[in-house]
């Protein structure tokens, strides 16, 4: 008797451990299929024949592959070119900004001086803030840039114009002031504070100075939310439209060829037959070519990515 209770016991302890398996696993699928939907509807247009477009039997497999779309949405987007510009612009600017905060975040996580916890409120208090209610001092300060005016003693100039120039997007992410670069800062301070303080203070029983300390010891192992901050700050910056409009309203910019892309596929349909689901087809195709290098991507730092998102702590 009391082995068939255990083996009761048992039996549905095992079954509430698989229901609880095939549950997990059916959330995991829908919430993959609701993420990817998108992604796979576009895949599936940019493939298809026009003529697939009023075929009815024709749902997620055309009947005719081609790859007409994507050399039309190509020439509507200047691709080669946009993509080229987007990739330099993306990532010099990445790279400065991970350079910059990681000084920022070293110095709020070891460097203790009066208004410390002060300033890094402040840091805090930019990641709550939205980015729309700067929007206006931004465009007028690299208007009329004037290098807290100095440049009237420098040079002469009451100012200089820096929009419609990479300049204003290197020196934000220079200055630790870009996109998200609060949260960046919040990351590497957190990573930093959690390094042992010996290995510190041993760079400095040996005659190493503060930046010496940070470049030879704290930022090479500082490698797992380096790769967290590059790989965030890549893809946030590839797709930003709003600091795009403000600093390069006329750029040669991916986020720019997509704010523009209906209104172009319209231009480009004066010349055709009026067909709003072609050209509905030609604008999915179009969002594709922009996202698939940041597809590829995260499938060749997918590995990296994860590794990094586990030793950096990052939750949320």
């Amino acid at each position: 008797m009391d082995r068939f209770l255990e083996s009761s016991v048992w039996s549905l302890d095992a079954w509430k451990k698989w229901l609880w398996i095939v549950i997990r696993s059916a959330l995991l699928i829908g919430l993959s299929f609701i993420i990817l939907y998108p992604i796979l509807v576009r895949i599936s247009t940019a493939f298809k024949h026009r003529a697939d477009i009023y075929d009815p039997l024709v749902v997620w497999v055309p009947r005719t592959f081609t790859l007409e779309n994507f050399k039309v949405a190509m020439q509507i987007m200047d691709f080669a070119p946009t993509l080229f510009t987007t990739f330099v612009l993306v990532s010099l600017t990445t790279l400065l900004q991970v350079a910059s905060c990681a000084l920022a975040g070293y110095a709020f996580a070891k460097l203790r001086f009066r208004g410390s916890g002060i300033l890094f409120a402040a840091v805090i208090l930019t990641i709550l803030v939205p980015p729309q209610t700067i929007m206006l001092p931004l465009y007028l300060n690299f208007k009329n840039f004037d290098l807290f005016g100095l440049f009237p003693l420098l040079t002469g100039k009451d100012s200089i114009q820096l929009l419609n120039s990479w300049w204003p997007f290197l020196l934000t992410a220079a200055t630790a002031n870009s996109l998200k670069s609060g949260l960046y800062i919040y990351i590497f301070r957190q990573f930093f504070r959690g390094l042992p303080k010996e290995i510190e203070e041993a760079s400095f029983v040996d005659g190493a100075g503060v930046f010496r300390t940070f470049y030879s010891i704290m930022l090479p192992n500082a490698i797992p939310a380096a790769v967290t901050v590059l790989l965030f700050s890549f893809v946030w910056m590839w797709n930003d439209s709003l600091f795009t409009s403000i600093y390069m309203p006329s750029g040669q910019i991916m986020s720019s060829a997509l704010t523009q892309l209906p209104n172009n596929v319209k231009i480009f349909m004066q010349t055709q037959e009026a067909d709003p689901f072609y050209a509905s087809m030609l604008s999915d195709t179009g969002v594709l070519l922009a996202i698939i290098p940041l597809i590829v991507l995260y499938l060749v730092f997918q590995r990296y990515f994860v590794e990094s998102i586990e030793r950096s702590g990052l939750v949320g």
